[in-house]
């Protein structure tokens, strides 16, 4: 008998959140980076570059981006592994997939792409230098189920960076919560002609563990010398953690 999980504010089966996730997402994909720029005012790119210095990704390096939608973060990546190294691009999209393996093909970048859920990576273990999921967590139905796979398939000594919308400074709180629940859908509507994919999108924000709560997460399932940095007043948060 399944159990119940958030979808956005509304309370759904767990088997059927990912199919209503990925309706969001094939809804959403052609429009998916226009809005991320307007939504964040480019501080995603910003975000995503922090992400990166924090990496420790070398020259040589096997690198694993999940939930990498439309290939921000396997781009810079690709850059810093060199052609000795290796970069894999998975999403259990299928069109935002599709989307970031062309415009990396397209730009010239070894890329592999492999749809798959994160909840049941099909790697061996130990297969990675680096694991990075970047505002993809907070839409997997078990996160806990996708931490641990991600803890599998990192080497002793490997990393694991998680990219996320976080618990933003309380002074700030309602102002955002205002933004996130009544303006992205807005914006939604008028860019996109989607207003029901960006309330679920600020809906998901407001549900997603804040950074302890996401820290004791993946100290849970086996990482060590977790710890965080909170961007743009807690807007974002990008967790880090090793398999020691």
């Amino acid at each position: 008998m399944s159990g119940k999980v958030d979808f956005g504010f509304e309370s759904v089966d767990e088997h059927d959140k990912a199919r209503r996730v990925a309706g969001v997402f094939d809804s959403v994909a052609t429009r998916y980076d226009l809005m991320n720029d307007l939504m964040s005012g480019g501080l995603h790119r910003l975000w995503k570059h922090f992400t990166i210095d924090r990496s420790g990704v070398k020259p040589g390096d096997r690198v694993l981006d999940v939930a990498g939608g439309t290939g921000d973060l396997a781009r810079a990546f690709c850059e810093r592994v060199g052609p000795e190294g290796r970069v894999l691009l998975t999403d259990i999209n299928g069109a935002m997939l599709q989307l970031g393996r062309d415009r990396l093909l397209d730009e010239g970048l070894r890329v592999d792409a492999v749809r798959c859920d994160a909840e049941h990576l099909p790697f061996p273990d130990g297969s990675f230098d680096c694991v990075s999921v970047a505002f993809g967590l907070r839409n997997m139905t078990h996160k806990d189920v996708a931490l641990r796979e991600m803890f599998r398939v990192l080497r002793p000594g490997g990393r694991l960076l998680v990219l996320e919308f976080s618990r933003v400074w309380a002074p700030l709180a309602p102002a955002y919560s205002l933004y996130t629940l009544k303006v992205l859908p807005l914006l939604g509507r008028l860019v996109a002609g989607d207003s029901a994919s960006y309330r679920y999108l600020g809906e998901s924000i407001a549900r997603h563990p804040d950074q302890d709560t996401l820290a004791a997460m993946m100290r849970t399932v086996g990482f060590e010398r977790v710890e965080y940095f909170n961007l743009t007043a807690g807007v974002v948060a990008l967790h880090r953690g090793y398999r020691l």
